[in-house]
Formats: structure tokens, sequence, C-alpha cells
């Protein structure tokens, strides 16, 4: 079991002392009103001296901070009952986002491209990969999926160019009825993904946005 509470603390210190996450717990929060987007300044990412995503769900925006770091899996907070994992770029758990249930857990195979970098992976390649779904208590549901390679593109972030690659991934998940696709803007070079938009489960798809492309680890 993957353990969140760790970073509870340094997510209401973060919260408490910076108005831009402050304003992004609230609009996480506001699932009946609807969408909402949070507007974000550079000068307002450069006040928080950790790296900080911008994630979109079906009921709102915010900014998230990356407050521990195990291995490859990332811990990225926005309140004390907001967490997003990540590893490699790929999402493998959310807690307090989906509103019909969070993922609970994702174990990838030996040979996932994520662990490559998806900027190595071929034009058809397939893999697959395990979750478990927290409202359904779904355990080792399997997730097929299928990548194609696409063309060059450039992101706008924060008034900075990145050249990046985008990849798609077609996944399948018959036994919940899940069917998506999942896309993915990598740095060719490196592979780190810069921009993202992912199926979690059946009801909860996510735009994550890398605001510190340059400030990738915990200081």
């Amino acid at each position: 079991m993957l353990k969140v509470g760790v970073c509870l603390s340094a997510a209401l210190l973060l919260c408490g002392c910076n108005p831009l996450m402050s304003a992004s717990l609230n609009n996480l929060k506001s699932a009946v009103i609807g969408p909402d987007e949070v507007d974000v300044t550079p000068a307002q990412v450069a006040e928080v001296n950790y790296p900080q995503i911008k994630l979109t769900t079906p009921t709102g925006s915010g900014v998230l901070a990356l407050v521990r770091e195990r291995e490859d899996l990332q811990f990225w907070v926005a309140s004390g009952k907001q967490v997003l994992l990540l590893r490699n770029g790929l999402a493998v758990r959310s807690v307090g986002l989906g509103l019909e249930g969070d993922l609970d857990g994702t174990r990838l195979s030996d040979t996932s491209p994520f662990k490559q970098g998806l900027h190595q992976v071929a034009d058809g390649y397939t893999s697959r990969r395990w979750i478990d779904l927290y409202k359904d208590q779904e355990v080792g549901v399997i997730v097929n999926s299928r990548f194609s390679r696409k063309s060059m593109d450039t992101l706008t972030i924060l008034n900075k160019e990145y050249s990046v690659l985008r990849v798609d991934e077609q996944i399948d998940a018959p036994a919940i009825g899940l069917r998506a696709i999942n896309r993915y803007w990598v740095d060719p070079v490196d592979g780190f993904i810069v921009q993202s938009e992912q199926q979690l489960t059946s009801q909860l798809r996510v735009r994550i946005v890398q605001l510190t492309p340059n400030r990738r680890h915990v200081p």
C-alpha cells in the first residue's frame, strides 16, 4: 500500500502560505458548480520552491506541488485531501479527486514503455498494466494499451515554448467497459512528459501540465 499521510502536513503548509494553492484547493472542491480554470502566472509559480503541475479534472482545476519522491514515484499534493501519484509521468494513484471513486493503485509490467521513456516507444507497441479501483473494490483490472507515435508539436507553458513529441495510448479494460485514448506530449530527448491527458477511471479523466519542466525534483 502506498502511503500518502506523510505528505499531508507539507501540503497544509503550502496551501496556507500560498494564495495560488489555496485557490487551487477551493476549485478542486467545487464539484457542484462544474469545471473552473485556475489562472496561473509565472510569478505565482516562482513563489513556491517546489516543482508544480496544473491538474484539471471534470470538476475543476488546481496547482499541485511535488512534496516527496521515492525512487521513480512522485507525490503531488494540492491539500491534505487531494494527492496525485505519478510514476515516470503516468498517474498511478489518486486521492480525493474522483467523485465516483479514485484510482487506488497501478502495477506496470517489467517492459512498460513508461520506464524507458515514451520518446523511444515504437509505433504500434502494445503493453499491459493492472489497476485497482477504490469505489468498486476492483483489484488487478487488466488495462491493455497500444501506442501510436504522432508528430512533433509546440507547447506554450507560462510564456515559454517547448518542442515535444506527441504519443497516443489507446487503452482498453474490458472487465470494466473502459476504452479511451490517453495523450502524452514528451521531451524528444529524454522522454519527460511535459503534458498529458489521462483516463484514470471510467469517470475520472485528468489533464496534467508541468508548470516547471526545468525543475523536476524535490529541492
